[in-house]
């Protein structure tokens, strides 16, 4: 079986050079792909809807910091589950883990709902959209390698989690701004990247369906995730001009 922990090489075949059938394939994985993503996003947007509307879920927001901890443990459970469990579990159950931290992904997206007004949310959404458009067709499309960014992008994110955690305690607003700023380029980097990556790894092949189906679901979550944290970062961004 195929192990997705290890990026592919980037030694794509020039697009021009790849047949007709290989073009299709690829249309047809990223097609998957994508409605994957799509699905896992309204399933947030729903769940987060939902729960900025419920009484109960605020009033227990509000009352203790149990229940934002225990959401966020939650949600990197669930990523570190699909990981590690990936080549010891069927397609279904990793699709069935994907949806869950969707869902899980919600009760964040609630908090957001509630605290930033509906301008801030849509300049950020629409921003978040031609940013990731952007990125997502320069790395389908260039033919430089995107390999090297792989390690810089890594580190860029270690550092936003240390930075981000540091910033709890100092409560500095210019460390959260830079904090933001570098947010936005590592996801608007990562989406370009991930993108790249899932072309090559379509155009190495897939040894079954059930393969093909486990990179599906990893790849729709790779690109989820991109679109998802770019988007926190610019909803962070434009509710400090309030």
């Amino acid at each position: 079986m195929q192990d997705f922990t290890q990026p592919p090489s980037f030694n794509a075949p020039r697009r021009e050079e790849a047949p007709a059938l290989a073009v299709s394939v690829e249309a047809a994985f990223f097609q998957k792909v994508y409605a994957w993503m799509c699905a896992a996003m309204a399933v947030t947007a729903f769940t987060g809807y939902l729960l900025s509307h419920s009484v109960a879920w605020i009033r227990f927001l509000t009352s203790t910091s149990i229940a934002w901890i225990a959401v966020l443990v939650f949600q990197v459970l669930l990523v570190l589950a699909i990981n590690g469990l990936l080549n010891r579990v069927s397609s279904g159950v990793i699709k069935a883990l994907f949806l869950a931290f969707a869902v899980a992904l919600g009760f964040t997206i609630s908090v957001v709902l509630l605290v930033y007004p509906t301008n801030v949310l849509v300049k950020a959404f629409v921003s978040t959209a031609g940013i990731y458009g952007g990125m997502a067709i320069f790395g389908m499309v260039t033919k430089r390698s995107l390999q090297a960014w792989g390690s810089f992008l890594m580190m860029g994110l270690m550092g936003l989690i240390l930075a981000s955690l540091v910033n709890i305690f100092a409560g500095s607003s210019a460390m959260d701004f830079v904090i933001c700023v570098i947010g936005v380029l590592v996801f608007a980097g990562l989406t370009a990247y991930d993108h790249q990556k899932l072309r090559v790894m379509c155009a190495s092949g897939f040894p079954d369906s059930e393969t093909e189906a486990k990179a599906v679901t990893i790849g729709a979550l790779e690109l989820y995730l991109d679109f998802i944290n770019l988007f926190l970062f610019l909803v962070r961004l434009f509710g400090r001009e309030r």
